[in-house]
């Protein structure tokens, strides 16, 4: 039996979805859902503008356009294809339930990373038919990236990709009933870039009634978010292109002109990427910089599932030679914000190659510490519930042998081993019962419940370890150590 592809009603047209099998169960999936209109021409650098109805039955067959031109890296570890077009105001929507207003399920909006400059909503992790069978409508957005998104022009609104999230938002909330869920049970998530976005959604008060739960997978934010660091990268950018930073003067390059003039910018020293066009505090769209937001409350109502994998960005040290000055070892250090007692210290105690200190150094100082920080101010404010979990599977073979690397949790919590790109990435035959566990404690906390451990509070954080299906190993406990933060656990 053939089921008929499902059409559902939104509020600006009729849309044709198609049905999928998978494993026993079925989803329907709605691909390159418009949300807003094309961001082109006059539109290119405004605030986004809701879609124009249209008339009949429109499909949504076939992934979106996407807002990446081009990707970090010819391979990168999560697929992330680069689609052509202009209509990049996108969503792809999955769901058991299509054309059931009244099924009120809960409902996964994900935000994708790749360093607020690349990335997209079409990879195929992302994909949510786990999320479907277990009762979850899962939403992904794609939203503008780079110059379009960041850069601060004269005669544009800042934050434009910010912006374009919170349009993304509206849609879910105006539309989602459609597709069986409940846009009174919603929560946003996103990893890397997409992590840090969610923070800063935590933190906007225009979307503050958009959503009741956050999941903030690797989180990552601009070392600077002050507007003052935006407006020199504007003064960066006028000098290396010898144009004016105005709408004018920006939409003079095209986007892949745009993409290759900003990327010498954001490549930082030695490797690392620094998340330079990246939201800014401007005052208005975001208030100000993330933890101090959280600091005075904002976003305190929602309850929070934060963490980070053990060796986020451990990789960068594979680079540094063994030989490397003492001097210049503390230098790199002092580099990513620790103060120089503190890098000629653990220089000086550091015993075997240098680069793992310094790629340790990395994921300490842009991921754990972010996580960390942000459970310990929530839990001595007495906010909602603060949940924090560490990904230590540590893969046998693959990319990176040996370690709980950068987006290796994502398959799990998504319970989608064999997806594309998987294997090359954490090797075969990656446990499955982890991903059940794991799948399982995201799906409890989408809908509502905890994820299955203790919340942080003001005298402890517990963490659930995830180095096995049972969230704990033989080794110390998580987050016992983070370079520039010491915290018991």
């Amino acid at each position: 039996m053939t089921l008929e592809d499902p059409v559902v009603s939104t509020a600006t047209g009729a849309l044709r979805g198609r049905w999928r099998s998978n494993g026993g169960s079925s989803s329907a999936a709605f691909l390159g859902v418009p949300f807003a209109q094309a961001p082109v021409n006059r539109l290119r650098f405004a605030a986004p503008v809701p879609m124009a109805p249209w008339d009949g039955v429109r499909d949504a067959l076939t992934h979106g356009p996407t807002a990446q031109v081009r990707p970090f890296a010819e391979v990168t570890t999560i697929p992330e294809p680069s689609t052509p077009g202009d209509e990049v105001l996108n969503l792809t929507v999955v769901t058991p339930r299509p054309g059931d207003t009244t099924a009120g399920l809960p409902v996964l909006v994900w935000i994708h990373g790749g360093g607020f400059f690349a990335g997209c909503q079409n990879s195929p992790w992302y994909d949510g038919a786990a999320f479907a069978r277990d009762g979850v409508v899962t939403v992904t957005l794609g939203y503008r990236l780079g110059g379009e998104a960041w850069l601060r022009l004269d005669g544009a609104p800042d934050n434009r990709g910010a912006l374009d999230w919170v349009a993304g938002l509206h849609w879910v909330r105006d539309n989602i009933a459609a597709f069986g869920g409940d846009p009174g049970r919603v929560t946003i998530a996103g990893q890397s870039a997409g992590g840090g976005a969610v923070l800063t959604l935590l933190t906007m008060p225009d979307a503050q009634c958009l959503f009741g739960r956050a999941f903030a997978l690797s989180s990552a934010l601009s070392p600077d978010e002050s507007a003052a660091a935006a407006d020199s990268l504007s003064r960066d950018f006028a000098e290396h292109t010898s144009l004016a930073p105005t709408v004018e003067g920006a939409g003079r390059l095209s986007r892949i002109e745009m993409h290759d003039a900003l990327l010498a910018l954001c490549a930082a020293p030695h490797g690392q990427m620094a998340l330079r066009f990246a939201p800014c505090a401007d005052g208005r769209t975001i208030p100000a910089p993330v933890l101090d937001s959280v600091r005075a409350g904002r976003g305190a109502d929602k309850p929070l599932l934060i963490g980070t994998t053990l060796h986020e960005f451990n990789g960068v040290g594979d680079a540094v030679p063994d030989d490397l000055p003492v001097e210049e070892a503390v230098d790199r250090l002092c580099g990513l914000g620790l103060a120089t007692h503190e890098a000629t210290r653990l220089v000086a105690e550091h015993s075997g190659p240098i680069g793992r200190l310094i790629g340790q150094a990395v994921t300490d100082t842009v991921f754990r510490r972010l996580a960390i920080d942000i459970a310990g101010i929530r839990a001595d404010r007495g906010d909602a519930p603060t949940w924090l979990y560490e990904f230590d599977w540590r893969p046998k073979a693959g990319a990176t042998p040996g370690r709980a690397a950068h987006c290796y949790d994502l398959p799990f919590w998504w319970d989608h081993l064999d997806a594309d790109g998987v294997e090359p990435a954490i090797g075969p035959h990656p446990p499955q019962e982890l991903a059940t566990a794991m799948h399982r404690a995201a799906v409890a906390f989408v809908s509502g419940e905890g994820p299955g451990w203790a919340a942080s509070d003001a005298d402890r954080h517990p963490v659930k370890r995830w180095g096995d299906a049972a969230g704990t190993d033989a080794g110390t406990p998580g987050y016992s150590h983070v370079i520039g933060r010491t915290t018991a656990t």
